[in-house]
């Protein structure tokens, strides 16, 4: 009997950490758009940079992208911290400043790296942002507070999410009016050099107990698992998932509720 009852409340206990916040206002406006995974990138319209970001804004949709606090605190939109990949040399992007984005250019483009201040200027509140956090071991603060500081200013529908649960926390404790979005997937599939315990608390969203979110965010291929399920069956919380690359996959994920973030086709 006393066995029974720890598991029955252990169980409890798992369900209560996956507890979210539902309610919020500000989510339907976010509700029943398509987003564009780092803009509409394409041959020669390199993912991240306002060439697809236009591209998305004409074709009607909403983005998906990502920002880095660099050492002048100015806030960059591109995705890995290292430019080797996007731009050819392996330079940390939090070690330039706003000045040095000039020096680079994106995929072989005359595309650079730009500026959020540029994609909201963009957007203009005409198309709902997802925008994710890209923090270092050491800045997630000061990131969190100089994106919020900007969006606060931004007359449009946005949220804000991160794979790291710092940034979510920061955001629950210090900006309770922002939409909040924990991303995560099945890191043991993944080259993920987290510890494996971590791994596990991020698979399985037990970081909930402390972000609160309002969304999960979760890779399409991840999606199936126990705590998914309960976090959105149960608990009511919104999903949303990535990165949706086939017209099937689409039309599932929309089928079963999720709101999609895609590339490399168009819905």
């Amino acid at each position: 009997m006393p066995v029974i009852i720890a598991i029955i409340l252990l169980a409890l206990l798992y369900v209560l950490m996956l507890r979210g916040r539902t309610g919020h206002k500000d989510l339907p406006a976010l509700q029943g758009w398509y987003y564009a995974h780092r803009g509409l990138h394409s041959e020669g319209v390199p993912e991240n940079s306002m060439a697809a970001f236009r591209a998305a804004k004409n074709g009607g949709y909403g983005i998906e992208l990502d920002v880095h606090l660099m050492k002048d605190g100015t806030l960059a939109v591109i995705h890995d911290h290292s430019l080797k990949r996007t731009a050819g040399v392996d330079v940390q992007i939090e070690d330039l400043t706003c000045a040095d984005l000039d020096n680079y250019y994106l995929e072989g483009t005359h595309e650079r790296i730009p500026l959020f201040s540029e994609v909201l200027k963009l957007y203009a509140g005409e198309a709902p942002l997802i925008v994710e956090l890209k923090a270092t071991a050491k800045n997630h603060a000061a990131l969190c507070k100089t994106t919020c500081d900007m969006l606060a200013k931004y007359n449009g529908a946005y949220c804000v999410e991160s794979f790291d649960p710092r940034c979510v926390a920061w955001l629950r404790k210090n900006r309770k009016e922002v939409i909040r979005g924990q991303l995560t997937e099945n890191f043991f599939r993944s080259n993920s050099k987290l510890p494996g315990v971590v791994k596990f608390l991020m698979k399985y969203n037990f970081f909930n107990v402390a972000t609160r979110p309002d969304f999960i965010a979760y890779r399409f291929a991840d999606r199936k698992n126990i705590s998914n399920f309960l976090c959105r069956k149960l608990w009511g919380l919104q999903g949303v998932t990535w990165t949706i690359r086939t017209k099937e996959d689409f039309d599932t994920a929309v089928a079963e509720g999720w709101i999609p973030i895609f590339e490399n086709f168009e819905p």
